[in-house]
């Protein structure tokens, strides 16, 4: 039953992630939280972070990651075979057509259309993350007044320093560990 639901649930988030992983975040939080109760929002934050800093495509890691909190092994390799499946297939229909249409302006039309739904997709997911960090829930609350200020001081740190000094994300995320753990070891 649970290894038909993580193969239903995952093949669905593989079907409809249009734009890549940070595109499927919306779609993993709603499966994950909403339809099925397998995760909390901080568990889930947790996962979409361990997916992104392990190396590979961030919907398939979060896949992975989910299969095994959920099934454990085997429910990471229905996961993530569920998550691979319809792009496999709807990649090489694509590519055919892609290279047999590619000239005509209606093709050229559908891809310029799709651009601004994945930016809303995307920036739905950040939106989300930055709330359940700033305020330790998945909503933005009533009072904005129980904001996390260290979490919101090592973001606009983050940031800063990504922007202006163009260090590699990898450092800038250990660096951000770091300080993180030692504040929470601080206060």
């Amino acid at each position: 039953m649970i290894y038909g639901q993580l193969l239903w649930s995952f093949f669905q988030i593989g079907l409809f992630s249009i734009g890549g992983g940070y595109a499927a975040m919306p779609l993993i939080q709603h499966q994950v939280m909403d339809v099925h109760p397998w995760l909390t929002m901080t568990q889930f934050a947790d996962i979409m972070t361990i997916a992104e800093m392990t190396p590979g495509p961030i919907a398939i890691n979060a896949a992975t990651f989910v299969g095994i909190r959920v099934a454990g092994i085997p429910g990471a390799v229905v996961a993530t075979a569920g998550c691979v499946l319809p792009s496999c297939c709807i990649v090489m229909a694509l590519a055919y057509v892609y290279y047999r249409f590619r000239g005509l302006d209606t093709v050229k039309g559908i891809l310029a259309a799709l651009r601004p739904a994945v930016v809303a997709m995307i920036a739905s997911a950040g939106i989300s993350l930055q709330i359940m960090t700033f305020y330790g829930q998945r909503t933005l609350p009533e009072d904005l007044g129980g904001i996390n200020y260290i979490s919101l001081a090592l973001f606009c740190v983050s940031l800063f320093v990504l922007r202006r000094f163009r260090v590699k994300p990898i450092y800038v995320m250990m660096g951000a560990g770091a300080l993180g753990t030692l504040a929470s070891l601080i206060i």
